[in-house]
């Protein structure tokens, strides 16, 4: 059995659900479509047929048996609506704790240590973390203690304007160039 999962899973996860027939009106067929309150799936007869069947947002509720064993346990995966959208998790939970997330097609990476110290509490160091929509950013490691984070890679360094211990490095057009990490000053050194 092979560790890996088919990634056309993914890319037709949105359309899992099409070509099923519309229970009100018998001509048209369930799309699955965004709203305010979240994904429904509705007619596509619609204005004439107005059917909707919401898709509710308790973790975990099966949209669909995907026929795929799960690359740890051999159960099978299914896909999931949960609280921040559509997953793949196994069958086999709570016994087996495999999730994939659409967007996560390898296993995240190890978060890397930066040989900058915080500039803001001068005990921890700063470390490159991902937010969840998957930008990387650079921020102490003493969190929730220190909040300081930026969106650059830092480098060690003083400002020669204010004199902020950090810089960060930023590539424009014209080349690289550093430039104060201090949110006050944020000037381009020479």
């Amino acid at each position: 059995m092979s560790g890996k999962i088919d990634n056309q899973l993914f890319s037709a996860h949105e359309h899992a659900l099409d070509h099923e027939p519309c229970p009100q009106c018998q001509q048209g067929q369930l799309l699955l479509k965004n709203g305010k309150h979240g994904p429904f799936l509705g007619c596509n007869q619609y204005p004439s047929c107005d059917y909707i069947k919401p898709l509710h947002q308790n973790d975990g509720h099966i949209i669909k048996e995907l026929g795929v064993p799960c690359p740890e346990c051999g159960s099978e995966l299914l896909l999931r609506q949960g609280r921040f959208g559509m997953f793949i998790g196994c069958s086999g939970y709570p016994e087996c704790h495999f999730i994939q997330s659409p967007n996560q097609q390898e296993p995240p990476e190890k978060t890397q240590e930066i040989s900058a110290a915080c500039p803001e509490c001068r005990k921890g160091s700063l470390t490159e973390r991902k937010s969840r929509f998957g930008k990387v950013f650079y921020a102490c490691d003493s969190y929730p203690k220190c909040k300081f984070a930026v969106n650059h890679l830092p480098v060690a360094g003083s400002c020669q304007y204010c004199g902020f211990s950090l810089l960060v490095e930023k590539k424009k057009a014209s080349g690289v160039v550093y430039e104060c990490a201090s949110r006050r000053c944020q000037k381009i050194q020479e």
